[in-house]
């Protein structure tokens, strides 16, 4: 019996429905590699832009788990054992059977979240060791979007007399209303510790506009404030867990932390997270590439009650008095 020929229009629906699968949906895991290709251009004085140097994988975790360390301990667990049924490496960090970290973190902002509305986040975080600060304050100024080209084109160098270090990463977060899938956010960084500020600079709202040239677009005056986000000083508890090493000569530490509010130590979110750093992502072999996507998908099923979807560490921050404002997060 002859086969029936398809019509055009049978054959233009089978397309379409091939098309509609978007990038970051639920996928095998060995076709995901988590980190895309560079996006090329200069900023107006001629300096290349900023290239992806670090794949950053992230899963954002309900806190009320979190209530010991020995809880951080048990999540590395099965980070460990994802690890090995994934053949992906793992060596344990020798701080795992110490206490935690302790760094305060306070976001800043102006009263109507100007910044974080248009995808700026500036943060001061101190590292604290047996209740003391340790080391200066280090001032972030970030600009994170899903869009790579805005975040690469975005120019977030300082106007300071000291040093700063830029951090351009790509992100990859767990889809927002379910797990086994991914999306990623472009976070576009500078750094530096408050000492290579000079005195005569400060970092009140006018003069934050003269530091950072990417703030003009947002027309501060000289009489806004900058004020600390909802009143919310965080205290971070982190754990560095180990390394993973994906082959190729690819490694990635990580760690587990947890957000709570200083005082009340109301608790906001966890995270666990690992970081590659690289040269140029053209240059990193396919096979890590992907064995990194394997082992974030396969750690996603494994904790998957542990998951809160949709949502950031700065967000929950945000979110401390109720009113959510925009986010391109």
């Amino acid at each position: 019996m002859a086969k029936k020929k398809k019509t055009t229009s049978e054959t233009n629906e089978k397309t379409k429905k091939k098309k509609t699968k978007h990038k970051g949906d639920s996928a095998p895991a060995a076709q995901v590699t988590l980190l895309p290709p560079s996006t090329v251009g200069t900023y107006e004085d001629g300096a290349p832009f900023d290239e992806v140097q670090y794949l950053e994988a992230k899963l954002i975790l309900k806190p009320d788990r979190f209530t010991s360390v020995q809880a951080f301990r048990d999540f590395g667990a099965i980070v460990k054992r994802t690890a090995e049924n994934e053949g992906v490496g793992f060596v344990e960090h020798p701080e795992l059977t110490m206490r935690p970290q302790i760094r305060e973190i306070v976001f800043g902002d102006t009263p109507d979240f100007r910044l974080y509305n248009n995808a700026f986040i500036l943060r001061r975080r101190v590292r604290y060791l047996d209740g003391f600060p340790v080391g200066e304050p280090e001032i972030v100024l970030k600009y994170r979007h899903p869009d790579e080209r805005a975040a690469t084109e975005m120019d977030v160098r300082p106007r300071i007399d000291g040093k700063c270090e830029i951090k351009f990463k790509a992100e990859a977060l767990p889809l927002k209303d379910r797990s086994g899938g991914y999306r990623i956010l472009y976070s576009h960084n500078c750094q530096f510790g408050l000492s290579q500020v000079s005195k005569g600079q400060g970092l009140d709202i006018g003069a934050l506009a003269g530091i950072f040239p990417a703030l003009r677009r947002l027309n501060i005056t000289d009489n806004e404030r900058i004020l600390v986000v909802n009143e919310g000083i965080v205290e971070e508890v982190l754990l560095p867990l180990g390394t993973l090493d994906f082959g190729k000569g690819v490694l990635a530490k990580c760690d587990v932390s947890l957000w709570r509010t200083r005082g009340e130590h109301k608790s906001l979110v966890g995270e666990f997270a690992f970081q590659v750093k690289f040269d140029r992502r053209e240059k990193v072999a396919e096979k890590p590439k992907r064995m990194a996507g394997v082992f974030y998908m396969s750690l996603q099923n494994q904790v998957e009650d542990w998951l809160a979807l949709g949502v950031t560490k700065t967000a929950m921050v945000y979110r401390l008095k109720g009113n959510e404002p925009q986010s391109h997060e």
